[in-house]
């Protein structure tokens, strides 16, 4: 709305020169408005339209807000992830015993399983996230994200009461199934999450905390597991996603999915928590938010315009090829083999200590992309990640090529293979890691985000399963040093990708994101020359 009372002046220029809407006129069109930096010099006023705009500039001039709550809630969230990496690394010190000769007494099968068993324990996580994560996507649009995230804790649960009562290798592969079903609402929905109820200023950092909660859970099995029994590493396991729940259930509800199921003074509500702010002081935000998204739904979305709309099928290209790259880095084969590959390097360290220093090094690399992310961009940051992944593991294939094929004596290289993978993993961790499921998070419109979502972590998953399941298999046929140079190679190509083809979404908000994949330039409004001036 804009004044039109031609008596009212601000610094000397009459009021209607100001162009002040607290609605974007349009959601396909992003504007830029620069407000004076000093609170104007209203005359008394004639109109109440011109009271109700400077009482809001007031409002908005007079609260900064705060942005604890937004940390907090991405924080707790993010706990759920620390479940889901803790079931991850849970293979890592288990597998080992329970293929041990003669039969480890901590065995609860009382029996060794085959290779054959061990690589489906290891992969059928990845099966039931498949499944799992268009449950996610379908619970998040009917119950909501903070529901849908809380409602993980159950299959997480069930997978740990039958980890606890196995006594057949088919309780614990239907242990897994359920486990990477419970995975699938993190990865599906927590980007969602995050990214409605975040600030721009530091949406890329809280959307990065996704790896380094994952990898906490990690260390947590890494550290633990090899040191205590069966019984009491599913115990504290088990007792991750109890936290995750207790936590996050105080935490607000995402106001963008409160205001598209009409929930208006809800929106509202959470939108003052999470800025700090009075409801008053949200009101403006709260309506640009209404604006798009009632843009999003004058129309009945179905999966189909996923395909049809050009910025939804561009931003589902870029999510999908995202995710496809992470997977072929080959960070789940190192992840759930860790220990097994430590023992093939016939290094003197141990194996359980080589897979400590690993989960310690991929906390500390975690913590750098949050603190960096919003001042470096997510393209610089997947183009370093990329080289490195590259690096090391055509370094860790040469190692295997030497030991396995030229039968060279490595005896002297014995650190080569411990070095490699603790840079891989700290340059993994600040790119490939992380960043493909801010990006998720940004991409999207709010009409089609839980669909999209879906299909990106069904996409992520099938990979994950497929290489994890097989990664054995090309070992046996073509040995270890053919799938570490595979993974080099497809990081090469990822660079490629971030350089050449995938837009920055730096700085930008969720709509200005929307525009740039629409091929909408955005606005600038001048005012001192009243003209609107394209980016």
């Amino acid at each position: 709305m804009a004044p039109t009372n031609t008596d009212q002046e601000i610094e000397g220029r009459p009021y209607k020169d100001y162009d002040y809407s607290p609605v974007p006129a349009s959601a396909s069109s992003t504007s830029v408005v620069y407000l004076p930096t000093t609170l104007p010099n209203v005359k008394k006023d004639t109109s109440n339209e011109s009271q109700c705009v400077y009482h809001q500039f007031q409002i908005d001039m007079a609260e900064k807000g705060s942005k604890t709550l937004q940390y907090l809630a991405a924080i707790a969230g993010n706990l759920c992830v620390v479940s889901g990496g803790a079931m991850l690394g849970w293979t890592s010190p288990i597998l080992p015993r329970l293929k041990e000769i003669p039969l480890n007494p901590d065995n609860p099968l009382h029996a060794q399983i085959s290779e054959e068993e061990a690589s489906w324990i290891g992969s059928l996580v990845p099966m039931g996230a498949i499944f799992g994560s268009f449950a996610a996507s379908f619970l998040s649009e009917r119950i909501g994200r903070k529901r849908g995230l809380l409602f993980s804790a159950v299959p997480f649960l069930i997978g740990w009461i039958m980890i606890a009562t196995a006594a057949s290798i088919y309780q614990l592969y239907a242990a897994r199934l359920i486990f990477g079903f419970a995975l699938a609402f993190p990865f599906t929905i927590l980007p969602m999450y995050v990214g409605e109820i975040a600030e721009t200023s530091i949406r890329g950092s809280l959307g990065s905390l996704l790896q380094l909660f994952i990898t906490i859970g990690l260390l947590f099995s890494y550290a633990l597991g090899p040191y205590v029994s069966y019984t009491v590493l599913w115990i504290a396991c088990a007792s991750l996603p109890v936290i995750f729940f207790v936590s996050f259930m105080f935490m607000p509800e995402s106001p963008y999915f409160l205001l598209r199921k009409g929930c208006r003074e809800d929106a509202v509500k959470s939108l003052a928590r999470l800025r700090g702010k009075s409801e008053a002081g949200v009101q403006k935000e709260a309506d640009e938010m209404q604006a798009v998204v009632e843009e999003a739904f004058k129309t009945q979305t179905t999966l189909s315009d996923l395909f049809k709309m050009k910025a939804n099928f561009k931003a589902l290209l870029y999510t999908c090829a995202l995710v496809s790259f992470q997977q072929f880095t080959g960070i789940n084969v190192v992840l759930i083999y860790a220990e097994g590959i430590f023992k093939s390097t016939g290094s003197t360290l141990s194996t359980s200590i080589s897979t400590i220093i690993v989960g310690v090094v991929q906390v500390f690399s975690s913590c750098v992309t949050p603190v960096v992310v919003e001042r470096l961009g997510r393209r610089i940051l997947l183009v370093v990640s990329g080289v490195g992944t590259a690096v090391t593991l055509g370094a860790l294939g040469l190692f295997f090529y030497l030991k396995d094929v030229s039968k060279t004596d490595v005896a002297s290289l014995a650190w080569l293979p411990v070095v490699s993978l603790v840079i891989y993993i700290s340059l993994y961790s600040i790119g490939w890691g992380p960043l493909p499921w801010s990006v998720m998070g940004e991409m999207f419109a709010s009409d089609v985000k839980a669909k999209a979502s879906g299909i990106t972590v069904f996409v992520c998953w099938g990979l994950a399963f497929i290489i994890t399941k097989f990664f054995s298999n090309i070992e046996s046929l073509f040995g270890t040093h053919t799938a570490f140079w595979i993974f080099s190679a497809c990081s090469v190509i990822a660079v490629l990708f971030a350089v050449l083809i995938l837009p920055e979404t730096k700085g930008k908000s969720l709509q200005e994101i929307q525009d740039e994949l629409n091929g909408v330039r955005p606005t600038l409004t001048d005012f001192e020359g009243g003209k609107t001036i394209k980016k």
